[in-house]
């Protein structure tokens, strides 16, 4: 059984090592070995086989960014409500209880949100 500390991480530490040393590998291994060709072609972005059109240094909505949080907030809910489901019989009505405060706070922010009409895609700025 170790007792210090560079025993108890002495294994994480060549793991990492290790880690690094078999990426570095491969990386040189594929820079040294590999076939590097250019050309207009190569070099073009390719985007689901759509010729680009345009600068890609475009202005993009806020609505997306909008979107996307509302997306996390939806994820990180979902994240809390396992843990809940898991304990749920040990915790009995206190669980219930508070399970249903915290789904009742995300619905009210969700609805605020719609009712500012954040998730309306159709109506431009």
């Amino acid at each position: 059984m170790p007792n210090s500390y560079p025993e108890i991480y002495f294994p994480v530490l060549v793991q990492a090592a290790v880690a690094i040393a078999v990426a570095a590998a491969l990386t040189s291994i594929s820079y040294l070995l590999g076939k590097r060709t250019r050309g207009r072609v190569k070099d073009s972005p390719y985007e689901c086989g759509i010729e680009a059109v345009g600068s890609a240094r475009e202005r993009v909505s806020v609505k997306f960014y909008l979107v996307a949080i509302v997306f996390i907030l939806f994820d990180i809910e979902a994240v809390f409500l396992y843990p809940w489901a898991v304990v749920f019989r040990e915790l009995k009505m206190f669980a219930f209880v508070e399970m249903l405060l915290f789904v009742a706070l995300v619905l009210a922010g969700f609805f605020y949100i719609w009712k500012k009409g954040a998730l309306n895609w159709s109506e431009s700025d």
